[in-house]
């Protein structure tokens, strides 16, 4: 992604939103809904259904695309490559972004899947699927680009780190974060990637000392370490993502990381480190898009026609949060997902209020 493409796609759709529906990234500008491809079976069912979801969601006003090499076993990063590369909608102008940490069966899940991690991956030692030896992740790195079809993502993350905690001390979890970092600021500087960040599912929004805390300002340190030994000018580090959404709110209300003036919660502190967040779930698979799915007090404080705008909403007006990241596996989806940004996200105050 480049700032002229998309000032460019943001000039020709803003007028068909509400306002802040465009973000800022970096120099460039991203819509606040964005493409997830994490959910459906591994077939060519779906995979034809999110072809046309995602060139559909391209020509309506959405230019995040979110995947992993592990989603649907490579299909998913291999569908967004053929949507990508066959949408009037130039590549420039996209916010690409994969993960690498977890064993990319390809295809199909393995009949003994054991057997295919030994064959495939010798050298790597792996705790429930997830590995975050520089190696693996430049491995994965490498099979994502070819299977995206692209010379370079934007935003790649290490995916859920806090898996490795099932097996090794904090310490121990961070030099292997710190390593992953380095090889990803050796990569940045190849220009394989433009930035690089941390997906989870748990380990910024819980509490300190939960057995799947990560701790924001080691993160950031460890960044900037790895900044150093790779010899990058500054870190790439620019990006997180992890569950937002009405029901899971505890990226807002759990204060567990140290900042200047004490704790704060994940997304406040990644507003002051100047960090983006990518709002994942934001419908909780789904569970907060049928009636009566937001919690009392939440609908009636949020503007859509429905449920599922509301809940899209909702994550659209955290502070911090760049996009929120919703899967559109049909048209229909995309087209009442994408209305969600027809409607202006609450202002701070009424967020706050929300919480009251």
């Amino acid at each position: 992604m480049n700032r002229d493409a998309s000032w460019a796609y943001r000039n020709e759709f803003h007028e068909s939103f509400a306002r802040t529906y465009f973000r800022r990234f970096g120099d460039g500008l991203v819509s606040s809904v964005g493409v997830g491809t994490y959910l459906g079976d591994a077939t060519d069912e779906r995979d034809d259904a999110y072809y046309t979801a995602i060139r559909e969601a391209l020509a309506t006003g959405v230019n995040v695309i979110d995947t992993a090499i592990n989603y649907r076993h490579q299909r998913s990063e291999r569908v967004v490559s053929r949507a990508v590369a066959d949408s009037d909608v130039a590549r420039e102008a996209i916010l690409l972004a994969t993960k690498g940490g977890f064993v990319p069966f390809d295809g199909e899940h393995p009949d003994d899947p054991g057997a295919y991690v030994r064959e495939e991956f010798p050298d790597y030692e792996f705790v429930r699927g997830n590995c975050l030896d520089p190696g693996f992740v430049g491995e994965s790195l490498d099979r994502s680009l070819e299977n995206l079809g692209v010379d370079s993502v934007d935003l790649y993350y290490l995916h859920n780190p806090e898996v490795q905690l099932e097996e090794h001390d904090s310490e121990t979890v961070y030099d292997m974060i710190e390593a992953a970092f380095t090889r990803l600021e050796e990569r940045a500087a190849a220009g394989d990637i433009d930035h690089y960040g941390v997906a989870t599912w748990e380990g910024l929004r819980v509490p300190a000392p939960h057995e799947s805390y990560l701790s924001l300002p080691e993160i950031v340190r460890r960044a900037r370490a790895a900044s150093n030994a790779a010899g990058t000018t500054s870190t790439h580090l620019r990006a997180l993502q992890l569950p937002f959404n009405a029901r899971m709110a505890d990226a807002f209300t759990v204060e567990s990381h140290a900042g200047p003036e004490g704790q704060q919660s994940a997304l406040w502190f990644a507003h002051e480190a100047g960090l983006d967040v990518f709002a994942s779930a934001p419908l909780l698979q789904g569970e907060l898009a049928t009636e009566g799915g937001l919690p009392d007090g939440v609908a009636e404080r949020l503007d859509g026609e429905t449920t599922a705008q509301k809940a899209i909403n909702f994550a659209r007006s955290a502070p911090g949060v760049t996009s929120a990241l919703v899967g559109m596996g049909t048209v229909e989806h995309v087209a009442e997902n994408v209305a969600a940004g027809e409607y202006s996200p609450l202002g701070a105050d009424g967020f706050d209020a929300v919480f009251e």
